[in-house]
């Protein structure tokens, strides 16, 4: 009975809202018609625009509410209304969304006030289900119409605020064109890194080897000496270059990844971070199996890389291998979250998981350390979403100020 009352009030709960948001919108209608008027009239057309994004608003709030009622998100699809006033007008005249969200309110006046069905189930509730669990210890069958009326409200909200097919695709549309975007954007920026690298490293490297070699073979007849010095500089020079090369390349596509696969890279980024780092891995291909060195634990287990980078076992089956273009995003933000555990956390630890989900991957590292990231204050995790976007991906950053931080990933990908 404890719990029938319960659910009962929490359910009436929800439809005294729902109730307060149809007389909200009964207010409104007054708005909207002053809109439509002046927008007919000329003068007053600007205000349009603006009563569709109250629309919106309030659509927004009520996706909300049902959300936290049925625990399912209800996905918004709207034109953006940017431009110049015509624009404007066009857009929220046009939008599929803005037909369904008046549908919704319309629908919204009638179906809003189902609290008044509920208010009379409850002195009858009380009574009937008082007998009838009390005395015979039977479950309740009043109070709960409370709840299926409440039900019954947000099932019809969800589906006159589902965005349609249209919607849907328009939205896909343009999240794919921002993507594309941002993808080009990082590409030719990663490009002119890459020059800048080659251009200032081992270019610069390689030049100077080439004197040095021309002044040994001037010097040698005459000088062996300063010869086998100059040569020796120019065998130096040519380790600085191979070295500045390697580094270019690991840039591009780290060879760790092909050799040992997404397991072993972030073992080896554990190992050479400078901190404490658990590895957890789960039902990914083990590429440290021909032997990894640095921490973490092997396929379902963990372990631990501490500064010095010792082993970690490798235990349980070997699991499944992401593609190579998953697997380098993972790897990157992977390395990008765990230099700004270093640099900014103040954290000595820090726990890395990689899973294997039924349709992609996940990546998640925690650090302890002071928390505040933000992401308008550099680059780093801006690259991450650029890269991760590129990939259809997802970014989540949860950081609180004080700590914890936790960024994960998700790829989509076919295993």
């Amino acid at each position: 009975m404890t719990t029938a009352i319960r659910q009962a009030g929490r359910a009436t709960g929800r439809l005294l809202g729902a109730a307060l948001m149809a007389f909200g919108t009964y207010l409104f209608v007054t708005v909207l018609l002053i809109a439509v008027i002046g927008t007919l009239v000329v003068v007053g057309a600007w205000m349009l625009p603006e009563a569709v994004l109250l629309v919106r608003r309030i659509a927004g709030a009520k996706r909300r509410q049902v959300a936290g009622w049925t625990g399912r998100e209800i996905p918004e699809a709207y034109e953006p209304l940017t431009g110049t006033l015509r624009e404007r007008l066009r857009t929220a005249v046009r939008d599929p969304g803005t037909l369904a969200d008046l549908r919704w309110m319309a629908a919204h006046y009638v179906y809003g006030w189902l609290v008044l069905l509920a208010l009379p189930l409850w002195p009858v509730g009380l009574a009937v289900d008082g007998v009838w669990c009390g005395l015979l210890g039977r479950d309740a069958v009043v109070l709960p119409w409370v709840v299926r009326l409440a039900d019954v409200e947000a099932r019809w909200s969800a589906a006159l605020l589902e965005p349609s097919p249209k919607a849907r695709l328009a939205a896909r549309v343009r999240a794919l064109t921002e993507t594309r975007a941002d993808a080009i954007a990082a590409h030719g920026a990663e490009l002119r890194r890459i020059e800048r690298d080659l251009h200032d490293g081992a270019q610069a490297r390689l030049v100077a080897l080439s004197l040095r070699i021309g002044l040994a073979q001037r010097a040698f007849d005459r000088d062996p000496d300063s010869a086998r010095k100059l040569m020796e500089d120019a065998q130096d020079q040519a380790e600085q270059a191979l070295t500045e090369l390697r580094h270019v390349v690991r840039g591009i596509h780290p060879p760790i990844l092909t050799d040992r696969g997404l397991t072993g890279a972030v073992r080896a980024l554990a190992a050479g971070s400078g901190l404490e780092v658990t590895v957890r891995v789960e039902g990914l291909l083990d590429g440290g199996v021909s032997g990894v060195s640095g921490g973490g634990g092997g396929v379902g287990g963990s372990g631990a890389a501490g500064p010095s980078g010792g082993p970690g076992g490798v235990a349980g089956s070997r699991g499944y291998r992401a593609p190579a273009a998953v697997e380098a995003a993972a790897y990157f933000a992977v390395a990008e979250a765990l230099t700004n555990v270093v640099k900014h956390s103040g954290s000595p630890r820090a726990a890395v998981e990689l899973v294997r989900l039924r349709n992609g991957l996940r990546a998640v590292v925690r650090d302890e350390g002071l928390g505040g990231a933000d992401e308008s204050a550099g680059s780093g995790l801006l690259g991450i979403r650029r890269r991760v976007a590129a990939l259809d991906g997802v970014v989540n950053v949860d950081s609180p100020v004080g700590g914890p931080t936790t960024i994960a990933v998700e790829l989509p990908c076919v295993w």
